[in-house]
């Protein structure tokens, strides 16, 4: 016989999660002690929000399950940003955590089912001792399968109940949608007149394994690559790659993006920040969206329900059978210079420096830093202004190298949680944190985390002593200046403080930790305080406010 909180344990270790972040409680320490006992890795966070952001993160790094687990009431309410972050951004994620008694709620308890229903989260509830391993498989089941994250309740009176041992039940291998013959019939059509396609790749194109079926695919249409943020480095190396889509774009691949008269976006939800408010593509360009969820976006002429990578073959098989012409759009633009100049990116073009009086321009900085990273890196943004700058130029090797908290969510403060589950997921790449000054007070105690838990992290602090974004978004409407803007914190001393190394950094010369850091082999945490100027506007935010 063994207890109901083993058996979940021990099932959620047999449907293959081997890591779990958390912060025990009385609703969850006996499920913690028994996932260790499992053979599950575990990573003590300092706040239940982090430990989902640290739960998300390693989803995103590594495409595997984690589970995120906390005590009940205040335990799970401490996770709702970083759960909803997750919602969104339809992450595959367990969170286990103490619920009430079946025999009825305490005085304590809340209603966590109406809070995880309220964030788009299914939950999965045992009420019985003997369906406690059917229903871990099924949160697992629908973690996967839906790709999002389930909470798995486990009310207080069943974790000490015993059960007898149970077989797992089985996870049957997820169906691929290859799109009816219609839809593909009339994207046949579309291709068939298309003079400049475009292969507009978004996270459900990367979730698919779908990068070499769209290569190819793009290849014998002859049509340009570009990837959403959330997938960027997806097409890195083509020579037909334009990079990012939206306003992190650099101006000579917007341009030809702005070319293109057929886009062909899979597995990207065509919101307005791909879009870059409409502005990327031309009004006149068919849009074809081929994506497993969400609503048909304005912008797509026509909706395709299926699996990228399914219709990206079958796209390409029906090419050869009805003689689709090859576009010469690669050639041309490779022949005019158009390709070669969008491929140098945001580094190929200059900018004046705005640094001065103790601060340092993001974007000197931003250069200045991209040739010491390690090539082989996983870059963790959290949200705010400063994020124009890490998008713009620093390249990531695959869109697994990408983890942009808060995007989904719009939100802050997940970012120093979000590079320990990157941290932890991909200890073979050196993660690289990029962070505002108000994202990382808000996500502080992580930075004592990733201290413990990352063997090559570098926290790039980008520090303009306001909220820059909504300073430049709202000040000139009014905005009160004095709830914008702070003195400037001692990050440096407050990392060094949790054991990490540690540089203030008010010009490049500063920069040279980072080139002994990786001499070294790059080892533990290394966080730069870098005071920016909060006068550079990042060009995604000007365009959107119509500078």
């Amino acid at each position: 016989m063994t207890t109901c909180a083993t058996a979940v344990a021990r099932t959620l270790a047999d449907c293959g999660v081997g890591h779990a972040f958390g912060l025990v409680g009385g609703g969850n320490i006996l499920a913690t002690a028994a996932l260790t006992r499992a053979g599950v890795h575990y990573t003590a966070a300092r706040h239940e929000g982090g430990a989902m952001a640290m739960a998300d993160a390693y989803f995103r790094a590594t495409g595997r399950v984690a589970v995120c687990t906390t005590t009940h009431g205040p335990g799970l309410a401490n996770t709702a940003t970083a759960l909803a972050e997750a919602a969104k951004n339809r992450s595959s994620v367990v969170l286990l955590c103490g619920d009430a008694p079946v025999a009825g709620p305490r005085a304590h308890d809340i209603d966590q089912s109406a809070l995880a229903a309220s964030l788009g989260v299914p939950v999965v509830r045992p009420t019985a001792p003997d369906t406690a391993v059917a229903d871990t498989v099924r949160a697992v089941r629908t973690a996967t399968a839906e790709q999002c994250p389930v909470a798995l309740f486990l009310p207080a009176d069943l974790t000490d109940r015993e059960l007898p041992a149970v077989p797992v039940p089985a996870m049957p291998p997820p169906q691929a949608h290859a799109g009816d013959s219609v839809e593909v019939d009339e994207i046949l059509t579309l291709l068939s007149g298309a003079r400049r396609p475009l292969l507009l790749a978004g996270l459900g194109a990367w979730r698919a394994d779908a990068a070499k079926i769209l290569t190819d695919l793009g290849d014998r249409l002859g049509a340009l690559l570009a990837t959403t943020v959330m997938a960027n480095g997806m097409f890195a190396g083509h020579p037909a790659a334009l990079g990012l889509c939206g306003g992190f774009a650099s101006p000579p691949a917007a341009a030809l993006m702005g070319e293109a008269d057929v886009v062909l976006a899979f597995g990207a939800g065509l919101d307005d920040f791909t879009l870059h408010g409409g502005r990327i593509l031309d009004p006149a360009a068919r849009v074809v969206q081929i994506t497993l969820e969400g609503a048909r976006a304005p912008r797509a002429d026509l909706a395709v329900r299926g699996d990228a990578a399914a219709v990206a073959t079958r796209l390409l098989d029906a090419a050869d059978e009805h003689g689709i012409a090859r576009s010469p759009w690669r050639e041309r633009a490779a022949a005019s210079g158009a390709l070669r100049r969008a491929a140098g990116g945001w580094a190929a073009l200059p900018h004046p420096d705005a640094s001065g009086g103790g601060r340092i321009d993001p974007r000197t900085l931003t250069r200045a830093l991209a040739p010491l990273l390690p090539a082989d890196r996983t870059v963790v943004l959290d949200g705010g202004h400063f994020i124009g700058w890490p998008a713009m130029y620093w390249p990531v090797p695959d869109p697994a190298g990408m983890v942009f908290t808060g995007a989904a969510f719009q939100s802050i403060g997940l970012g120093l949680a979000g590079a320990v589950g990157a941290a932890v997921g991909r200890p073979d790449r050196t993660t690289v944190a990029a962070v505002g000054d108000g994202g990382a007070l808000m996500g502080l105690p992580e930075l004592d985390t990733l201290v413990r838990s990352g063997r090559s992290a570098l926290v790039v602090v980008y520090d303009d002593a306001s909220y820059g974004f909504e300073e430049h978004m709202y000040g000139p409407r009014g905005a009160d200046a004095a709830t914008l803007r702070f003195g400037d914190t001692d990050f440096a001393g407050v990392a060094r403080a949790l054991g990490a190394r540690a540089v203030t950094v008010r010009n490049p010369d500063a920069l040279d930790v980072v080139r002994e850091w990786t001499a070294e082999g790059a080892v533990g945490t290394l966080l730069l305080d870098c005071k920016i100027s909060r006068d550079v506007l990042a060009p995604f935010l000007s365009d959107l406010l119509g500078h």
